[in-house]
Order: C-alpha cells, then sequence, then structure tokens
C-alpha cells in the first residue's frame, strides 16, 4: 500500500498517518469496501508503533473515512460524491473609474489614529466579562455615552436603559419589523429599495408614503411609518414643522410607531443640525442611528433609542439573532465619544462634506438645479433625461445613482434626477468626478 507517507516538520507519526489515510481514500487510492492491513502488519512495514497505527485507525473511524467490524477488520468507507464541477466566481463588477454614488462617506478620512488610540484605551481598561457573550442591549458604556452625546448633539431623550446597540442601521430596522409582526408599514416615496425590500423579507407588507417638497405626508392605516426627517433619502428636503406635528400626533392617535432614520442627522451646513423627530414624542418613535456615515460602515455600529413598551421585545429579537453586537468595538466608540474625539471627527468631516458642496455647486453652475444641498452626503441634481445623462456619464468612467430607482412605482411624470453623492470618493478624486459629472451634463443639455 503506496500511503506517500512524508511527516512534516513538527507533525507526528500518528498525525502524518491519519494525513496520508485520508488522502487515500479521498483520491481514491483506497476504495470504498477495501480492507486495510491489520495494524500489527502496517505498523511492521511502516516502521512505527502497533499503537500508533491503531490508534491512527480508531481516529479515522470516528471520522467516518473508514468502518470497523469484529471479524471483517478494517475497511474505507464509502464517502458520498464529491462535486467535480467547481463553483463559478462571480465575475467582479468593474470599478468604476470616479464614483459619485451616494450611500458612502469619505472612508479614507476614517480616524484612524484615534480609534487605535480608543480601542487601546478601551482594551487595556476593558473588565474581564466584557470578553464574555454580552447583553444583546449593548455595552453599558457604550449606551451610557451615547446616550449624553444624542442628547446634547441631536435632542434625543435617551436613557441607556432605552437604547439597544446593533450590528448597523439595517439591522435595526429588520428587528422592528419583527417586533410588530407583521401589518402595513408606510415608507418613503422616493427612499431606497434596500430598506424597503428589509422590511418585506421580515414580514412587513410596505405601502408607499409620497414625499413632495414639505417632505412626507401624513400615513393612513399603518402600524409604523419610516422616515428620514432631517434629510430625506434621495431628495435631500428637511420634514417641515407642521409635518412633523402632524405625524406625531398621528402616532399618538393611532398608537403607532414612527421609525426614524437619522443617517446623515450630524451634517448640516446653513446652521445647527435640526433636532430628531424623537425629542418631540419619545414614547411613540424609535430612534435609529448608525456610524456608519461619521466613521465608516466597515464597524457595523448603530443603535436604537426605543419607547419603553418595545425595550424588552427588540433585546429578546435581538439576543436570538445574533446573540449581542462585537463587544470591542462598543468600547472603543464610548471611549472615543467620551474622548471628545468622536466630536472632533464630525466637526472636521462637517467642514470637509461642506467644502466638497460647494464645489459641487460651483462646478455644476447653470447646468441643473440642485436641490437638497443644506445637508447630509448627497444632493439630486435635476436633469430632462436620466438615461442619457447616464449613458455620458458612463463613458467619462463615472458612476452616480438615479433617482428613477428610488421609486416605489416608477411612472410618467415622475421627476428625474441624479443622486450625487459628494461623501463617496477619496479627497483626490473629487475634482475628476465632478468634471465627468459636468462634461455628460454639457453633452446632453440637460440644464432646466
Amino acid at each position: 500500500m503506496d500511503l506517500h507517507l512524508g511527516v512534516a516538520a513538527g507533525e507526528g507519526r500518528r498525525a502524518g498517518l491519519e494525513r496520508a489515510l485520508r488522502d487515500a481514500v479521498r483520491d481514491g487510492r483506497l476504495a470504498p469496501g477495501e480492507r486495510l492491513p491489520a495494524t500489527r502488519q502496517l505498523a511492521g512495514e511502516l516502521g512505527v508503533s502497533r499503537n500508533t497505527v491503531k490508534a491512527a485507525y480508531d481516529q479515522l473511524v470516528a471520522e467516518g473515512f473508514l468502518t470497523a467490524r469484529q471479524g471483517s477488520g478494517t475497511r474505507v468507507a464509502a464517502l458520498p460524491p464529491v462535486e467535480t464541477g467547481a463553483p463559478r466566481e462571480r465575475e467582479p463588477a468593474r470599478a468604476p473609474r470616479f464614483d459619485l454614488r451616494p450611500g458612502s462617506p469619505d472612508v479614507g478620512a476614517f480616524p484612524a489614529a484615534a480609534w487605535l488610540r480608543a480601542l487601546r484605551s478601551a482594551v487595556t481598561s476593558a473588565p474581564a466579562l466584557a470578553y464574555d457573550y454580552g447583553d444583546p442591549r449593548g455595552r453599558i458604556e457604550l449606551r451610557t455615552a451615547l446616550s449624553g452625546y444624542l442628547g446634547r448633539a441631536r435632542g434625543v431623550v435617551a436613557p441607556p436603559e432605552r437604547i439597544v446597540i446593533t450590528s448597523g442601521y439595517v439591522q435595526g430596522l429588520a428587528l422592528l419589523t419583527r417586533v410588530l409582526d407583521g401589518g402595513p408599514v408606510a415608507m418613503e416615496d422616493p427612499g431606497l429599495p434596500f430598506h424597503r425590500e428589509v422590511v418585506r423579507r421580515h414580514g412587513g407588507s410596505v405601502v408607499p408614503l409620497e414625499v413632495d417638497g414639505r417632505g412626507a405626508g401624513t400615513p393612513g392605516d399603518c402600524r409604523a411609518v419610516v422616515v428620514t426627517p432631517a434629510h430625506q433619502y434621495p431628495t435631500g428636503v428637511t420634514l417641515h414643522p407642521e409635518r412633523r406635528r402632524a405625524l406625531t400626533e398621528w402616532a399618538r392617535a393611532r398608537g403607532a410607531l414612527i421609525v426614524e432614520d437619522d443617517y446623515d442627522g450630524e451634517f448640516r451646513y446653513d446652521r445647527q443640525p435640526v433636532g430628531a423627530l424623537q425629542g418631540m414624542a419619545p414614547d411613540q418613535v424609535a430612534y435609529l442611528g448608525t456610524a456608519s456615515k461619521t466613521l465608516g460602515p466597515a464597524l457595523r455600529l448603530g443603535w436604537m433609542v426605543l419607547p419603553p413598551h418595545l425595550v424588552d421585545a427588540v433585546a429578546d429579537s435581538k439576543l436570538h439573532s445574533d446573540h449581542h453586537t462585537e463587544s470591542l468595538g462598543q468600547l472603543a466608540l464610548a471611549e472615543l465619544i467620551d474622548s471628545h474625539a468622536y466630536d472632533r471627527h464630525v466637526r472636521a468631516c462637517r467642514l470637509r462634506y461642506r467644502r466638497r458642496r460647494d464645489r459641487l455647486l460651483d462646478r455644476l453652475g447653470a447646468r441643473a438645479r440642485v436641490r437638497g444641498i443644506a445637508a447630509g452626503l448627497h444632493a439630486l441634481v435635476e436633469v430632462g433625461d436620466e438615461e442619457r445623462v447616464l449613458a455620458r456619464a458612463r463613458a467619462h468612467g463615472l458612476a452616480v445613482g438615479r433617482l428613477g430607482d428610488h421609486w416605489h412605482t416608477p411612472g410618467a411624470g415622475r421627476p428625474q434626477g441624479l443622486v450625487v453623492g459628494y461623501g463617496t470618493p477619496r479627497e483626490g478624486a473629487y475634482g475628476g468626478a465632478l468634471e465627468a459629472l459636468a462634461r455628460a451634463l454639457d453633452e446632453t443639455g440637460s440644464d432646466l
């Protein structure tokens, strides 16, 4: 029996024999049903002890590679057939030369040095229990830090006991949908299609809620409504004060829930950021925030500030979803907030993105009407023909968002536009991206 028994450095005789037998079974040199030599015989042929061979046989019997029956010796087991065709790898999407798609910050601005200091401090001072399974609501250190930060920065009523830490906004939306246990959920039209799909996949049905120049309207007979009051996505409008009051009154009268997606509420350029809707009606609003736009999506850190009656149900759903969000990142973010390094980073980003917004307006000039510019990381550029402009943009190596992709039901008479994410590109690539966009508009005569 040729087992090609070559023992690697640091590999024992038994481990080498086990590996050689596995390989022989896998590649067919040992066929199913074939009887192996007796332990004494094989030990003599290989120059190892009989106990070594017996231990190797026993191990492979336990793993299912061999079978052993009294009186019939040790034989090769019949393994399930192995797929011969290698899985096809998906063709990687060709990265655009310039990227103005919305949805991401400039990840090159991640505060790596500050994060490393915060992580070191957190790990140094963390109690031993921080490395164990944790509270599904999240680390108390982060919930306490967020309580203070959200109160001063966003006007949120956020006692730590009403905060649940999540692995991003999408998980928070999914948890709430499951807790609501079905029923219609109103979602802004236009709005992000992916979020509508999250609600559908977790048992909710989605009804469109029209958005106009004053923001989202008031829903009808729904259990919940999902809104982006500070900077509506993708139109960029801020929810009008009268609409804010009407929405909270609707929720109180019906016992319904408002889900506030405050995805980029820290970034306001013409005045202080508009306070969160949750501050008007803490018992009717589930406030969802995230570090994805301020720090980066890779961290997978989000938070929910919940009405009291939902905290236990959401925490239980979180427990049975992924038990808890990883703890070390939570402790580092708490340290970043407590040391005020988070505030400094947000202020620096606000200045950077305001300069980018101003460059966008200066470069486009009279080519098109630009809306939603008071806040956030994206703007809406109105055009006459989305498809023509997008085709020319692609010809110049530019990727940009399309307003038409965000409607619930596309149809005639819908406004057309480009959703331009000026947070996405790295600093050095922004000028080239703006130049490509301006050329696409010039070539299609899309000024209004």
